[in-house]
């Protein structure tokens, strides 16, 4: 009992309700109960009939009563829990909002955050594009024998361009032989002027890098060797023009990858070069050359220039003295403007002195030379 007491809730609505309306039955019961004792009983007397019909009318006046503070007692718990539910759905609804604008904001920052990296990947795409279109281009331009060449020499001239004045070279210069070099550097004897070549075979190179297999790899390297060397030898042979040309030349590679190559596991032919001075440079080592070419044709000109230079240097020397004698007889102008300046104090301070004297002057007694004549002595009359 204890246990179902404490279950019961004495607060709920619907609990005060059932108790209420289980009152209302008792009394109906207990009503029912009374009419059937004053039936059975009402030819006794009348005074008892009477007394039972009030009994009767205070009891429906006390179940009237109850009923309405049932009802009552059910209307107010009704508000009450109306209230309370009004309430929770404000919270529940004011919540709700705060999440969804919380959730619309954050949302809104993510999709904005989207954007940027979507952008950020179109242009990188584009990007992307753009430099495999460039790629393809420039394997166009490889895989031809002739605008292979030209590619050469133009990476050529954009380095020498950089690297030397423009007196120091001339691109497709023709030699007494007739054989026209791609460009011939003016470097004073000795050594003398230097051809720089810019065709290489790189369908050799190609080759290798496209061989499969140990076999074909090795007739590809095989190859690549002999191309080299025969390019190299005629290099020697066309451009190494006794009294002419330097007894050396520049072959040059428009990539650092087939220098690389040719250095790392081809050491016989970069020795076939030393054999017939026919240098290999890549575009770094050709850059390092130059420089050093630009040094030696400035210490040259130095030299074919010493006698202007010895002449100058004279002429700097009289100018020197002619400064030195003008900048003496400027400092005699100074002293004696100084010496004049000094003077001038001297006379001033004079002055000021005198100034001085004339102001503080007393005219109690006047000097001899100021004094008034004395006046004509008046005659006495007779």
């Amino acid at each position: 009992m204890d246990a179902l007491a404490n279950r019961i809730d004495w607060q709920d609505p619907l609990t005060y309700g059932a108790i209420c309306g289980a009152v209302f039955l008792v009394l109906l019961l207990m009503m029912i109960v009374l009419a059937l004792r004053a039936a059975r009983h009402a030819g006794n007397a009348t005074e008892p009939l009477a007394a039972q019909v009030s009994m009767l009318n205070q009891g429906q006046q006390q179940l009237v009563g109850g009923l309405t503070q049932v009802t009552n007692a059910q209307i107010e718990a009704q508000a009450k829990l109306l209230q309370t539910m009004e309430r929770r759905l404000e919270e529940v609804s004011a919540r709700m909002t705060e999440s969804l604008s919380g959730s619309a904001t954050r949302t809104a920052h993510s999709l904005g955050e989207l954007q940027q990296r979507l952008e950020a990947i179109d242009k990188a795409q584009s990007n992307i594009v753009k430099l495999s279109g460039e790629v393809l281009t420039l394997q166009d331009i490889l895989s031809n024998k002739q605008t292979r060449g030209a590619f050469g020499e133009i990476q050529l001239q954009e380095i020498v361009s950089h690297a030397l004045p423009p007196d120091a070279y001339t691109f497709q210069a023709t030699l007494s032989t007739g054989r026209r070099a791609d460009c011939l550097i003016h470097l004073p004897l000795p050594p003398g002027p230097i051809v720089i070549e810019s065709k290489f075979p790189l369908e050799a190179y190609e080759a290798l890098r496209a061989a499969e297999g140990e076999r074909a790899k090795l007739e590809a390297a095989r190859a690549l060797r002999a191309a080299v060397t025969t390019h190299i030898r005629h290099i020697a042979e066309r451009y190494i023009v006794e009294g002419e040309t330097a007894d050396s030349a520049l072959l040059f590679l428009p990539s650092e990858a087939v220098y690389a190559e040719l250095h790392a596991n081809f050491a016989n032919v970069v020795r076939a070069g030393f054999e017939h001075r026919v240098w290999i440079v890549s575009p770094t080592t050709a850059m390092a050359t130059l420089n050093t070419m630009r040094a030696v044709m400035k210490d040259a000109r130095m030299r074919a220039e010493a006698h202007r230079i010895r002449r100058e240097l004279g002429l700097l020397a009289k100018n020197i003295a002619r400064l030195l004698d003008r900048v003496g007889n400027l400092d005699r102008h100074f002293e004696q403007a100084h010496g004049d300046l000094r003077q001038i104090k001297i006379s001033a301070e004079k002055a000021g002195n005198r100034a001085e004297r004339l102001e503080v002057f007393e005219f109690g007694e006047e000097p001899k030379d100021l004094a008034a004549p004395p006046a004509p002595a008046l005659e006495a009359k007779g």
